[in-house]
């Protein structure tokens, strides 16, 4: 008996690239598995329940933005660190006797953690985590998770947060982890960067970057001129496109 064709995908708006939808459908064509990963580009959340019925062997979606706090309230579940953190961005859809259950993960998470554990030691225990967005909730539950204070950085002043202008000598020599979560560097404007006292750094500091386009952004170029250690998002992209897999098949 061949076995039903799966279907995953991504929601979100506007989906001008996706990572995602190249990455799995090589992998099911590589690996031989009968599924297919599409875009779904919804101007609205409220258009989420119309795709469900227009896909009824749909397994499993991922989230970006901007949906990744408004897809909330269609879920039946949520595991600890997409509820601590109030964001998911996977969705597992189980399916029991026709109705169907939908249960929210946080993959970013994951990613990130696997992705920066290597590069850890018993100095680096504190971390400056750059922007107060969706994916710095992420990176701080991640860092909890592995043992590590994180401290939000914010341009604006704001609750449980620091700004940039607060960052003195003495803070930046307290925390040795610095994760750019920041949109600024990115491609197309590769000369911007988060506004941080580089001269500050040394080889002590790690400085990771969520971006990965380009390579080497000028966040991770001004902290390798004062000899910090660098890594960008690409590896914890593919880790988080990995665990999506694992809680889908799981």
């Amino acid at each position: 008996m061949i076995s039903e064709e799966k279907i995953y995908g991504l929601i979100g708006f506007p989906l001008i690239h996706s990572f995602s939808q190249n990455y799995f459908n090589q992998k099911f064509e590589a690996e031989g598995i009968n599924a297919r990963y599409l875009n779904f580009e919804l101007p609205d959340i409220g258009d989420f329940m119309e795709v469900v019925s227009e896909y009824p062997t749909l397994a499993g979606l991922n989230v970006t933005i901007p949906y990744k706090e408004q897809v909330i309230p269609y879920l039946n579940e949520l595991d600890e660190d997409a509820a601590k953190i109030g964001a998911v961005n996977v969705i597992k859809i189980i399916s029991n006797k026709g109705s169907l259950k939908f249960k929210g993960y946080n993959s970013d998470i994951i990613g990130f953690t696997d992705s920066i554990s290597p590069l850890l030691n018993d100095r680096r225990k504190k971390a400056l985590v750059l922007g107060t967005g969706g994916a710095s909730k992420a990176v701080v539950r991640g860092l909890e998770n592995l043992g590590i204070t994180a401290t939000l950085v914010s341009r604006s002043v704001r609750e449980g947060a620091i700004t940039y202008e607060e960052l003195t000598p003495e803070v930046m020599a307290e925390n040795l982890i610095i994760v750019n979560t920041t949109p600024l560097g990115m491609y197309p404007h590769v000369e911007e960067c988060p506004d941080i006292p580089y001269d500050c750094l040394t080889k002590e500091h790690l400085c990771y970057d969520l971006l990965y386009n380009p390579d080497v952004t000028m966040f991770m170029r001004k902290a390798e001129e004062y000899g910090a250690e660098t890594k960008n998002g690409l590896e914890m992209l593919l880790l988080q496109a990995f665990a999506a897999w694992n809680i889908w098949n799981e």
